[in-house]
């Protein structure tokens, strides 16, 4: 019987995700598990620009950084094989638009996740400066466990 069947990675492609990353990868190799890898386009604040021409320009810079995020830990399982620790792992790529903490949830039903791998602070490390930040609001209200990486 397999423990974990499918682990969430929600990545923005900062150092702390890219440390989840390697624990995901480690988890999902020993238990045979598939990786979905998530990127959320926090498209919540860009619907207070007034100029929507600016609005479109943003989401499409911020998708293009989500893309490479995603590419970069993809990159990472295919071209190194993780130095051969990811001959089990399976992976998908997911990026989604909306509020990252409600995405990230949505995903965990959505797609049955049985555990959620992910970094303590954000790209620009603004989550540590306020307590409403994404990786507690997945703490407190996830349906299945949250490794949380620092």
């Amino acid at each position: 019987m397999r423990l974990y069947k499918k682990i969430l990675l929600p990545t923005d492609g900062s150092e702390y995700s890219e440390r989840a990353g390697e624990h995901a990868i480690w988890i999902a190799d020993k238990s045979f598990s598939q990786i979905i890898i998530l990127n959320v386009i926090d498209t919540s604040y860009l619907r207070s620009i007034p100029q929507q021409d600016l609005e479109l320009s943003l989401e499409e810079q911020f998708k293009a950084e989500g893309n490479m995020a995603v590419g970069k830990f993809s990159r990472k399982l295919e071209e190194n094989q993780c130095d051969g620790k990811c001959k089990n792992v399976q992976v998908i790529s997911l990026i989604k638009k909306g509020k990252p903490a409600d995405e990230i949830l949505k995903t965990i039903e959505e797609e049955g996740i049985d555990l959620v791998v992910m970094g303590a602070s954000g790209k620009h490390g603004l989550n540590r400066l306020y307590p409403g930040s994404v990786t507690e609001r997945v703490v407190r209200s996830a349906r299945c466990p949250v490794l949380v990486i620092k």
